[in-house]
């Protein structure tokens, strides 16, 4: 943005002043079916908040080159196919699977970034309506509680590939009403963003802490993961460290 003044002799003077801008990255696990306790027994949802001052182009450009290094290139990561063997990781070892899911945590761990996650237990709240509304709940919550903060900066830019209109819709309900500086990203493509895939990982990660808490750890998450406590002590704890507080 910029703006002219006179200068002391007359002559056009031109500031160039930067814009502050906010980036929240979003992602989901679950969805808006009725429920089923043995699917998606819970709904998580994770905002990854990025300011843009912290230029991460260096980080993109490193982890494309590890990614490339174990024959990769332009990948998008998704880590529950990658955990389960599936789609186009049906033929990987599980050291080879951890391999890819190290790359983007580290990227994300050493990342300018924080992250707020949601978990919503499906049994309390078990049709669409009623899931709905919790979302709206927590979400105007977290953002009073740090309403602040995100209208400290001149924009804040929401990214979501609009997986689910669902999620979609209550996103933009609740942001709007709360942020005059809100601005939606159009055409948002996981492949363009390793923020979305940073989002996915770590709806991942929060599904496995629940599902180790209740001892419920597949045998393909333990054969990548090792054990309950490997993945709390290498993985969960770490990533802890960027929650945003």
């Amino acid at each position: 943005m910029s703006r002219s003044n006179l200068s002391a002799g007359g002559l056009p003077a031109i500031f160039f002043v930067s814009m502050s801008e906010l980036s929240i990255h979003v992602d989901e696990s679950g969805d808006f079916g009725d429920y089923n306790p043995k699917y998606a027994p819970y709904y998580i949802f994770t905002l990854v908040l990025h300011e843009q001052d912290n230029d991460i182009t260096d980080s993109i450009k490193a982890l494309d080159r590890e990614m490339a290094n174990l024959g990769y290139f332009n990948h998008v990561v998704h880590t529950g196919p990658l955990i389960r063997k599936e789609e186009v990781y049906c033929n990987l070892t599980p050291n080879e699977r951890r391999a890819i899911f190290t790359k983007l945590f580290y990227f994300a761990k050493k990342a300018p970034i924080t992250y707020k996650v949601f978990d919503i237990p499906r049994k309390e709240y078990p049709n669409e309506k009623a899931l709905r509304e919790r979302i709206n709940l927590l979400l105007f919550r977290f953002l009073d509680e740090n309403l602040d903060y995100f209208l400290s900066f001149d924009r804040v830019v929401l990214y979501y590939d609009n997986g689910q209109p669902t999620l979609s819709k209550t996103l933009l309900d609740v942001f709007q009403k709360k942020l005059t500086n809100l601005h939606r990203k159009t055409d948002v493509k996981p492949r363009k963003y390793k923020l979305l895939q940073v989002a996915d990982m770590l709806c991942t990660l929060k599904l496995l802490e629940i599902k180790a808490d209740h001892n419920e750890l597949t045998k393909s998450e333990m054969c990548v993961f090792h054990s309950v406590r490997d993945l709390r002590k290498e993985f969960i704890k770490k990533i802890k460290e960027k929650e945003f507080c």
